[in-house]
C-alpha cells in the first residue's frame, strides 16, 4: 500500500511528436504488460473546448469520457484530470502497468511532475522516437499550431524546441524499426542524448520481459531529470565525431562582449541542428543566461544568479547538484562564471565555429580593463531578455 491508502500502481509515461512510433511503443507495452492499461488525453478537440479521454487495454477501449478545458489551457486540462483517472484505475486494483500515453505535443518533463505528485510512482519516462525524422523535426522551425499541434491557443513553442526537449528529458528512447534511417540519422540520436537507453521497439514478449517492457519499469527520478535538464548543471553532450555527425564542445572562461555576440547570433544559431548550454555576458556578470535553439530559432532567457554572485549563506539554499556542478568547474577568480556551449549537427563546421565564437569574446584590452568598465558596455541583449 502507499502513503495514500491505495494499491501502488507503477506509471510509466510515453509521449513523442512521432505518434506513429509513439503508438507502436504503447502497442508494445500492452502486449507485453498482461492486464496493463493505456490513459491517453486527446488534445486535437481542444479548439472546441475540451479534452478527449479514453482508457483502453489490449482488448480494445474500457472508457471514454470528456474533459472540459481548464483557463482554456487543454494540458491544464490534462493535469487536472489525469491524476483522479489513476487514483479510480488503484482503486480497483489488479492493473500492474499504468501507461501514461501523451498527445503528440505534450512534455513529459510537466506530467511527470504532475504524476509525482499525485502520489504516484513514475517507474519510467519513454520518448518514441523514428530515427529518420530526428533531423527533419529538429530542422522545422514551424509554430505547433501551423501543424495543429498547440496544446494551447497561446503555445508559442515550435516544433523543434518541443521534439528537442521531449528527446533530452527522456532516458529511454524506444526506436521505431525504421527502415529509411542510415547510419548518420542513429549517430545524430546517440549525440543528441549519449545517456539514453536506446531500445528498439521490436518484437514482444508476452512474459513481460522485452526491453521496453524492462526499460518501462527500470525506475525514474523526477528530481535528477529536473536537474539534467537545468543549464547550470545540465548533463550536455560531449565531444564526438562519427558518420558524418559532430559535436562541438566550446568552454571558455572569459565573458563575450554583448554587442558581438548578438551580431553573430543567427550564424551561431543556424551552424547546428542542435546547440544549448550556459553563457556569460561580460555587462551582465550576475546572471547566469542559458542557451537553447533548434530549428534555426533560438531562446535565451536568464536562469537565475551564477553561484559566484550570491552571498556565502544563500549556498545553503541551493541544490547539492548545482554546488557540485560548480564545484567541478570552480575557478580562482570567476567562480563558476563560464561559457560552455555545445553544438550537434550533421556537417558541422568545428573550427568556423569555434573561430566565431572566439571572435565574441573580449579581447585582451577589453578583458583588462576589468569588471567595471565591462558593466558600462552597451547592453545588445535587453530585448531577447525582455528587460
Amino acid at each position: 500500500m502507499s502513503g495514500h491508502g491505495r494499491p501502488d500502481l507503477p506509471v510509466v509515461i510515453v509521449g513523442g511528436l512521432h505518434a506513429d512510433a509513439r503508438r507502436a511503443a504503447v502497442a508494445r507495452l500492452l502486449a507485453d504488460v498482461p492486464g496493463s492499461v493505456v490513459l491517453h488525453h486527446d488534445l486535437a478537440t481542444a479548439a472546441a473546448g475540451t479534452v478527449v479521454r479514453t482508457v483502453r487495454d489490449a482488448t480494445g477501449v474500457l472508457s471514454a469520457g470528456e474533459a472540459p478545458l481548464v483557463n482554456d489551457c487543454a494540458c491544464c486540462a490534462l493535469r487536472e484530470d489525469l491524476v483522479p483517472e489513476l487514483e479510480r484505475l488503484a482503486r480497483a486494483g489488479g492493473t500492474p502497468l499504468a501507461v501514461v500515453e501523451l498527445w503528440d505535443s505534450v512534455e513529459p518533463k510537466a506530467m511527470a511532475e504532475v504524476v509525482t505528485a499525485g502520489g504516484f510512482t513514475v517507474t519510467g519516462v519513454i520518448t518514441a522516437v523514428d530515427p529518420a525524422l530526428v533531423l527533419p523535426y529538429l530542422g522545422n522551425g514551424d509554430d505547433l499550431a501551423e501543424g495543429g499541434l498547440a496544446a494551447a491557443a497561446t503555445d508559442q513553442r515550435t516544433v523543434a524546441d518541443t521534439f528537442a526537449r521531449q528527446l533530452e528529458y527522456a532516458p529511454v528512447l524506444a526506436l521505431a524499426d525504421s527502415p529509411e534511417a542510415d547510419d548518420e540519422d542513429r549517430e545524430l540520436l546517440a549525440q543528441l542524448h549519449p545517456t539514453a537507453r536506446r531500445v528498439p521497439i521490436g518484437h514482444g514478449d508476452p512474459a513481460g520481459s522485452s526491453p521496453l517492457a524492462r526499460a518501462a519499469r527500470a525506475g525514474f527520478d523526477v528530481e535528477a531529470a529536473a536537474a539534467a535538464q537545468h543549464p547550470a548543471c545540465a548533463l550536455l553532450p560531449a565531444e564526438a565525431d562519427a558518420h558524418g555527425v559532430a559535436t562541438l564542445v566550446w568552454h571558455s572562461r572569459r565573458p563575450f562582449h554583448p554587442e558581438r555576440l548578438y551580431a553573430a547570433l543567427e550564424d551561431l544559431t543556424c551552424a547546428a541542428a542542435r546547440s544549448r548550454g550556459r553563457f556569460w555576458l561580460a555587462d551582465k556578470a550576475d546572471t547566469l543566461l542559458h542557451w537553447d535553439a533548434a530549428g534555426g530559432a533560438l531562446c535565451v532567457e536568464s536562469a537565475g544568479p551564477w553561484l559566484a554572485s550570491l552571498p556565502d549563506a544563500a549556498w545553503e539554499m541551493v541544490p547539492p547538484v548545482r554546488r557540485a556542478a560548480a564545484a567541478l568547474d570552480w575557478h580562482p577568480e570567476h567562480g563558476d562564471r563560464c561559457q560552455h556551449l555545445v553544438f550537434t549537427s550533421p556537417g558541422l563546421d568545428r573550427d568556423g565555429l569555434e573561430r566565431l565564437l572566439e571572435s565574441c569574446l573580449l579581447t585582451d584590452a577589453e578583458y583588462a580593463a576589468g569588471r567595471a568598465a565591462w558593466e558600462r558596455l552597451p547592453s545588445a541583449f535587453d530585448t531577447l531578455l525582455e528587460v
